[in-house]
């Protein structure tokens, strides 16, 4: 199933036609960011969550998630998330379309976005279809810092069972230089979502872009509910 996975996001970017021309990335860690890529660029990456080892509630897993993103023009870019690949068990594949627009943006470094994501169980189903949608903004200073703010909600069982969940999701960005970034990023709440995570970014070159940090559960962090996360974006051109 994951090389299905795999081939399913290439042949989705030879559709598209489109190369990449900017270095944006779309996500901090988790929650989105405000960057939305120029029209006919493309963004790929591939995200991975591994815990090594045993926690008293929490066992050992590994995660992966590809994601494709287009920029369509007019401040919007679409995208595809693949989820559900986890091991041990059984994988529960979910494609999860994914719009996101920003209808403000001004010199001063305000901005507003919205986005919305589609989600499509296709394999071991637990529901038929779910939905992400949020509102956030976002301010960038001279220092080289971004602070995000803002709201989201989940329909019934895309991160709680039988349950909608509510709540802010928030981000910090720091530039260092060209080549790193400290970043962190939290949803709030008690569910699959509610996660602080910080991190670094880095850029070992211009097109492509590494991402390291250790996700920290809202709740029972004693039990284990904590591990690593790490990605690799590319700009395509």
């Amino acid at each position: 199933m994951r090389n299905i996975t795999y081939i399913f996001c290439i042949t989705f970017i030879l559709i598209c036609g489109a190369v990449a021309k900017t270095n944006a990335q779309q996500t901090i860690f988790n929650v989105p960011s405000s960057d939305i890529l120029d029209k006919e660029n493309v963004y790929f990456e591939l995200d991975a969550t591994f815990k090594p080892n045993d926690g008293d509630d929490v066992g050992k897993f590994s995660s992966f998630v590809p994601r494709v993103v287009v920029g369509v023009g007019s401040d919007v870019e679409v995208g595809l998330n693949i989820t559900g690949n986890i091991q041990p068990g059984q994988d529960s594949t979910t494609l999860v379309p994914a719009v996101k627009w920003r209808p403000y943006k001004n010199d001063k470094g305000w901005s507003i976005v919205v986005g919305d994501n589609l989600f499509i169980p296709v394999r071991n189903k637990s529901y038929n279809i779910g939905n992400y949608a949020y509102a956030q903004v976002s301010k960038s200073f001279k220092s080289g810092s971004r602070l995000t703010a803002g709201g989201y909600h989940f329909t019934k069982n895309v991160v709680a069972a039988n349950a909608d969940r509510a709540g802010g999701q928030f981000g910090f960005e720091q530039t260092v230089n060209k080549y790193l970034n400290i970043n962190a990023d939290w949803y709030t709440g008690k569910h699959a979502a509610g996660y602080f995570t910080p991190g670094i970014a880095f850029k070992p070159h211009p097109k492509v872009t590494g991402y390291i940090g250790y996700s920290i559960g809202n709740t029972n962090v004693s039990g284990g509910n904590h591990f690593v996360y790490a990605a690799i974006g590319i700009n395509l051109n």
